[in-house]
């Protein structure tokens, strides 16, 4: 536990329009005792502007872990993570879980083609969504360690 205390907080980008669905998520990584610190935004327009830091995001950080939603208000939750991939630097490979109410196979096909990392349904299981978080930060401890293989 001390060891986790003193890690530099996991940054996590969630990008979800439903408050409700925000505030489980919020309450679920609290519980986690994954020490964190969270950006919430709601729109696709706002998840690109914090990604390629511009306007109000100038100086967002670099987030470890995108929470996406894939169906927003100004369009599909994809489309972040098709411009992600091609981004020249780090963002191109930022973990990616999609938490979306589809769970149809053309949607988790589209979710494979795209290398996203998880793909959770909603109404989300708060275990398998918690183990999903954990580990992702457990490899992002890992790839920041002095003994990872580069």
């Amino acid at each position: 536990m001390l060891g986790e205390i003193q890690t530099k907080p996991m940054e996590i980008l969630l990008v979800e329009d439903g408050l409700l669905d925000a505030k489980v998520t919020i309450h679920a990584l609290r519980r986690s005792l994954v020490h964190h610190r969270l950006t919430l935004v709601r729109t696709r327009a706002e998840a690109i502007s914090f990604l390629n830091r511009e306007g109000i995001f100038g100086r967002a950080p670099a987030p470890d872990l995108l929470l996406l939603d894939l169906c927003l208000p100004d369009g599909d939750g994809l489309d972040i993570v098709r411009q992600m991939r091609n981004f020249p630097d780090r963002r191109a490979g930022i973990p990616v879980v999609v938490l979306t109410a589809s769970d149809d196979e053309e949607t988790r096909q589209r979710c494979a083609s795209l290398a996203v990392d998880d793909f959770i349904s909603k109404p989300v299981d708060e275990e398998q969504f918690l183990r999903v978080v954990r580990e992702h930060k457990r490899l992002l401890m890992f790839s920041h360690s002095p003994l990872a293989v580069v």
